[in-house]
């Protein structure tokens, strides 16, 4: 076997041991998503302000993405518990955990922070998800994304977010 040979039987087989391991798993990424739910909230008026606690259920989508976990196109089930006050001076102080589900049944756990806008009808605005890892493929994955929330009439609303992620 000449030198030649020797040295593309070395290539090929160090390529066997580097590929797979640089393919199977993408280790940071981004991708923008547009969430679609209903809202089922209470509210009691306290101290001058008001307390809203309830659910937002639907559905997220995934509209763009760099990769792997997320995929262009796959929509998840989204089920979110929303604490909000709002205070006498108009500042809202919104905080809601959310669980998506995939297809397969994995899940992906975020924590969305917004202290801008409202929940009322016709109102809402800017925030941040926290993206805290999940289940299965989005285990161990950290990040953040950017919201914009719009509540809409029959207790409907939306949310449009650009995140970033990555694996430790």
């Amino acid at each position: 076997m000449g030198l030649r040979a020797i040295l593309a039987a070395a290539f090929t087989l160090s390529m066997l041991f580097v590929l797979p391991g640089a393919a199977a798993a993408q280790e940071a990424g981004s991708f923008r998503s547009l969430q679609s739910y209903v809202q089922d909230y209470t509210t009691i008026d306290h101290a001058g302000g008001a307390y809203t606690a309830g659910t937002l259920i639907g559905t997220s989508t995934v509209l763009e993405s760099s990769g792997p976990p997320f995929v262009k196109g796959a929509t998840n089930i989204a089920k979110c518990l929303v604490f909000v006050g709002t205070f006498r001076d108009g500042v809202v102080d919104l905080e809601s955990p959310c669980t998506f589900t995939d297809r397969t049944g994995d899940e992906i756990y975020l924590l969305a922070r917004r202290r801008d806008g409202d929940i009322a009808e016709g109102g809402g605005g800017e925030g941040r998800f926290e993206i805290m890892g999940g289940t299965g493929k989005y285990a161990d994955i950290t990040g953040e994304c950017t919201y914009v929330a719009r509540y809409l009439p029959a207790n409907h609303a939306d949310s449009s977010s650009k995140c970033t992620w990555q694996r430790p």
